[in-house]
């Protein structure tokens, strides 16, 4: 049995998760603070639809898999968690400048 697999694979779109929350435009031109605003909103619409699933499978309905689920709610962890970290990096950055003696 010869199985080849490239190794960024396993980070390409699953096709078959339905109604999947759309791609972030790339952002040209834009500053800073667009580029958080749409970080911000992917963040949102990733726990949304996270939520959403959730509480699908709770309800037992049969068109939503465990695993679509269990895939949503990682990559709602995983989008949360870089937020938070780049969150906390502007801060330390804010108070680093606001320290400095001139």
């Amino acid at each position: 049995m010869n199985v080849t697999t490239k190794p960024l694979e396993a980070l390409l779109p699953v096709s078959s998760l339905g109604n999947s929350v759309p791609k972030a435009p790339s952002i040209q031109g834009g500053g800073f603070l667009d580029a958080m605003k749409q970080a911000l909103s992917t963040t949102s619409q990733l726990q949304s639809e996270s939520g959403r699933l959730s509480r699908e499978v709770t309800l037992g309905n049969p068109t939503v898999s465990l695993e679509e689920t269990m895939l949503a709610g990682v990559k709602s962890s995983i989008a949360f968690q870089a937020t938070l970290q780049s969150r906390n990096r502007i801060v330390q950055a804010y108070t680093d400048v606001m320290n400095m003696q001139v």
